[in-house]
């Protein structure tokens, strides 16, 4: 098979862009927030769990601490408690607590604003970062790749890279700026619905023309098949 240029995969991820906004538009968040603390939290909270499970036990939260001054002096354990529904409940309350103290102590208690700030603080990589950045802010600084991204920028080959960061760089660099802003929530979107991590529904898929179907990398973006038991 051919190298498919440069200038070909542009057109054709502009178009499948393109497709994503008129099939999803602009969305708000899944994640509930009324603040960019709220967000921050929310966001990692999500890591590993679903936004559902997350909106469920953040109105207790915030309720209770509802801004970085007063989680700042939370208890981990307390913190913990509340959110014990959710996986990883006791790092993620120990980066909770942390990142408050440090938005506390750092940033005077208001979210910092910039990518090199916020993955600064605990439990902040750069996929929370762009969401940050992007949903609060209105600042378009990347692409965050979550799990589906991932996984539809290998279908699509886009990207042969073995980690979420080393597949953002090759994204940037064949989608146009101006559609940034709407890869994330659009490509979830469409990689629960169509392009799905067991199999995509590619017979029913607006974009089938567009995509080469690339076999997707176990560990980035697939569940590994259960081997079978032999039988007797």
């Amino acid at each position: 098979m051919p190298r498919e240029s440069k200038k070909s995969k542009v057109a054709r991820v502009t178009e499948f862009c393109h497709r994503m906004d008129e099939l999803y538009g602009s969305e708000p968040s899944a994640l509930d927030w009324h603040t960019p603390f709220e967000l921050v939290i929310a966001v990692l909270l999500s890591a590993q769990t679903t936004d559902a499970a997350v909106n469920a036990v953040t109105p207790d939260l915030f309720g209770r601490w509802p801004d970085a001054a007063s989680m700042a002096c939370a208890d981990v354990a307390e913190v913990a408690d509340v959110i014990h529904r959710l996986g990883f409940f006791n790092s993620k309350s120990q980066h909770c607590v942390g990142c408050a103290q440090m938005i506390v102590a750092d940033y005077g208690g208001e979210v910092p604003r910039t990518m090199d700030e916020l993955v600064r603080l605990p439990g902040v990589g750069r996929k929370t970062a762009n969401i940050v950045l992007n949903k609060a802010f209105g600042i378009v600084e990347g692409i965050a790749v979550d799990t589906h991204v991932f996984r539809i920028a290998q279908r699509m080959g886009l990207t042969t890279a073995k980690t979420p960061l080393d597949a953002e760089k090759d994204l940037l660099a064949v989608i146009p700026q101006e559609l940034w802003g709407g890869v994330n929530s659009q490509w979830i979107r469409f990689g629960r619905a169509t392009c799905t991590a067991r199999q995509a529904k590619c017979e029913t898929c607006p974009c089938d023309d567009l995509c080469p179907k690339r076999p997707v990398r176990h560990g980035a973006g697939q569940a590994k098949k259960r081997p079978r038991r032999k039988k007797g």
